[in-house]
Order: structure tokens, then sequence, then C-alpha cells
């Protein structure tokens, strides 16, 4: 999927989301996080805005970008599904659902499907050890996910 044009009004728009942490101690991340709210993901135009805005390099910008997995430099598609990758899943036939989910969407990990209908990422604990292999879907966990619960799923948010 191509990266987009910065969004219109990017400018404006980060230079208000800056005045709102003003006050803070350290506001990176809390700009970095209402900025992909804002956005839903962090466009590479807005690093050096926010670098200068706070006073510190664009490397140090990027790094944390780079360094932390839930900030996205493109945009997500229309529904994320999150596998969960922890010990206890995968002993659980979580490497089947994995596989599953990246052939029946065309894609690895941090990739969107080609009509930018879902994004696939991996998570390391959704807290259902017990009941795995587990998933969350557009926010919403599911246990004991085999092939066939992950197509009906996937069919629901692709129709």
């Amino acid at each position: 999927m191509p990266i987009p044009p910065a969004p219109a009004d990017l400018e404006g728009r980060l230079d208000a989301i800056l005045a709102d942490h003003a006050d803070l101690e350290g506001p990176l991340l809390p700009i970095l996080h209402a900025v992909q709210a804002e956005w839903g993901y962090v466009p590479p135009e807005a690093l050096p805005l926010i670098a200068r805005g706070l006073n510190i390099s664009r490397a140090e910008v990027h790094g944390v970008v780079s360094f932390y997995h839930d900030f996205r430099e493109e945009p997500a598609g229309r529904h994320m599904l999150k596998i969960c990758r922890a010990e206890a899943c995968q002993a659980r036939g979580g490497l089947g659902i994995e596989a599953a989910a990246k052939t029946r969407l065309g894609v690895d990990w941090h990739g969107t499907s080609k009509d930018g209908g879902v994004t696939l990422e991996p998570v390391y604990c959704l807290g259902l050890c017990a009941t795995g292999p587990a998933m969350m879907l557009d926010g919403r966990v599911v246990a004991r996910v085999d092939k066939a619960r992950l197509d009906a799923l996937l069919a629901e948010v692709e129709a």
C-alpha cells in the first residue's frame, strides 16, 4: 500500500497538538500518541515539525517512533487483527493461526491487505493463556481461535 501524501493542514493541526502538550515534562510520547490518534499513524512529514517544536533532533523523534511498535509510520487498514505470539498461545496452535492469517491476507507482520481492509500485527500476550490461541480483532479479544474461527471472523470484516 503506497504511503499517502501528508494530511491536509498537517502543520496547523500539529501546532495545536504541540501547544496542548506544552506544559508537560517529557511531552514526546503524549504528542506522538495524539498525532497517531489524529491521523491513524505518525506521518513522516510530522517528525521534523515535532523535533523543531520540542527543540530536539529529528533522529530522537524517529528513534522513539521506530522503537515503539504501537506507532505506525503508515496508515493501518480499516480493521486491525492482532495475533498473540506468546509462548502459551504458540504451544496451543498459534503458529498455525499466524500462517493461516498471513496466507489469507497475503501479508506478513505489520502488513495491510491489498484492499486496505485488514492490518496484521503481532501482540505478546492478551492474558488468555489458558484459552489460547488468542487474537484481537478491532479491540475485541477472541479465545480458542482455530482456522475456521479465524476465517469466519475475517469474513465478517471483509464483507
